[in-house]
Parts: C-alpha cells; sequence; structure tokens
C-alpha cells in the first residue's frame, strides 16, 4: 500500500493482519518549513534562518522533528488503516534531523490487533539515504466501514517571506 493514487482508500480492523506494511512518501520544502512554523507557532531559527542555523551542531537549517511526525500521522490517516482512522498514542524518537530536499518515506509495519479494533503500527521514517530519522510506533483504532473517496482538494497557498 502507498500514498501515490488520487482516490483513499482504507483498510479495515478485519482487513489488517500483523505484518500488513505501507508507505508514505514527501519531500521536505523551504515553504513546508515556513508553513509548519506558521500553523504550529514553532518559530525557532534553527528551522528558519540560515544564519543562526550555521552556528549550530547541524550547520544548517533542520526541519520540526513534528513535521517528520505529522507524515507519520499522515500515512496513518491517508494510507494504512486510512481514512475513519483515529490515532490515540505516539511514540517517537528522533534519530538525525531532516534537511531542507530530504526526501521522508515513512514506512508503517503493523505489529498487533488488539481488541476493540485497536492496532499497534511500527513507525519507521528515512530519508532518501535509507538512514533512520525517525522511529516509534502508534496505537490507533481502525475503521470497521470500507470507504473509498477522492483525495480533497486543498486551497493554493501563497508565502510572503
Amino acid at each position: 500500500m502507498n500514498d501515490t493514487l488520487d482516490t483513499l482508500e482504507n483498510v479495515t480492523y478485519d482487513e489488517l493482519n500483523e505484518g500488513d506494511t505501507a508507505t508514505f512518501t514527501r519531500t521536505l520544502t523551504e515553504d513546508d518549513l515556513y508553513l509548519f512554523a506558521a500553523v504550529s507557532g514553532d518559530v525557532n531559527p534553527v528551522h528558519l534562518d540560515a544564519e543562526f542555523a550555521a552556528n549550530t551542531m547541524f550547520k544548517e537549517r533542520i526541519a520540526h522533528g513534528m513535521w517528520s511526525g505529522s507524515l507519520v500521522s499522515a500515512a496513518l490517516a491517508t494510507v494504512m488503516p486510512g481514512p475513519g482512522t483515529i490515532y490515540l498514542e505516539q511514540n517517537l524518537a528522533f534519530k538525525r534531523p531532516v534537511k531542507l530536499d530530504d526526501t521522508i518515506t515513512v514506512k508503517l509495519q503493523v505489529l498487533r490487533k488488539e481488541p476493540k479494533n485497536r492496532v499497534v503500527v511500527e513507525c519507521d521514517v528515512r530519508n532518501q539515504n535509507d538512514q533512520q530519522v525517525v522511529v516509534g510506533e502508534a496505537k490507533v483504532i481502525a475503521p470497521k466501514d470500507k470507504v473509498k473517496l477522492n483525495k480533497p482538494n486543498l486551497p493554493e497557498i501563497t508565502i510572503d517571506r
């Protein structure tokens, strides 16, 4: 399962099996940095100010850690289990920074199914060099009912810097 289609189709609790996998991929753009800062309120200069970031341990601007976390959320919500999924818990360990133009792939793997439609999912997030940037586990309530719908059209957003 992956995120390349124009439709969203969930995988119901009954359809999920231990070991099932899915992926979700995004590339970090400068606009993503500014949009995430604007939406979250996290304006740490390590994300937005190249001069400031050059004097940090990273030597350049990096993504907000939760930008990577939001990709995990997107993968769970749109790919597996998909539409209708309810997020209950998440733990994340940040292993290395995500930098501008990095292409990040979230790989989800069903670890186990629990009562009441609960599913525990391993979350392995890697960059284009197959380096792990984030690892963790999520617990969700998987949907009971099958859904297939078109991805919504999002509004065009213009950023003035």
